[in-house]
């Protein structure tokens, strides 16, 4: 009896594509919340 995979990621072909997304996400938000803080500072 063959089972489906189950641990394929949704909208990507695989994980890497995830973490890349949120590696890149998170450095966006470390960039503007850096401008922010030299802007109000």
């Amino acid at each position: 009896m063959h089972t489906p995979d189950n641990d394929k990621a949704p909208l990507f072909r695989s994980w890497t594509g995830w973490y890349l997304l949120l590696i890149i996400f998170l450095a966006i938000l470390i960039f503007l919340f850096y401008l922010l803080t030299k802007k109000y500072a």
